[in-house]
């Protein structure tokens, strides 16, 4: 599910280098996240990791798409991260992530090119 998500993002910021498109199940495995999962009965349609005060990746299954999963994910991380400051990224062409974020009261700090010509938009939400 993940790959078919971060899939989705790159063709909307024409980039495939993303890393977590390529990141491996054993990658996966060893990030020192708490996660959330979305379920409809034996279908995951989304899951989301984080960090203390840290959004890491969200993602949902593209033909669950524009049902609020993504948003619900949010809502939940949001009441489990402990700090008062908390970040995320996405990539800065890619629109529906940003306005998700916005929409939660994220303001965005920097553009950030983590490699030649991939850009990530960094956001920040202090409460």
């Amino acid at each position: 599910m993940q790959k078919g998500s971060y899939a989705v993002e790159a063709r909307l910021i024409g980039d495939d280098r993303i890393p977590l498109l390529h990141e491996s199940v054993d990658d996966l495995c060893a990030a020192q996240v708490h996660w959330v999962v979305a379920r409809e009965g034996d279908d995951i349609l989304g899951a989301a990791a984080w960090s203390e005060t840290e959004i890491d990746r969200l993602v949902v299954a593209p033909h669950a798409h524009r049902r609020g999963i993504g948003r619900s994910l949010v809502a939940v991380m949001l009441k489990s991260i402990a700090g008062h400051h908390v970040r995320v990224a996405t990539g800065r062409d890619n629109p529906p992530a940003r306005r998700l974020y916005e929409s939660f009261g994220f303001v965005h700090a920097e553009d950030q090119q983590v490699r030649p010509g991939l850009w990530l938009a960094r956001y920040e939400l202090v409460r």
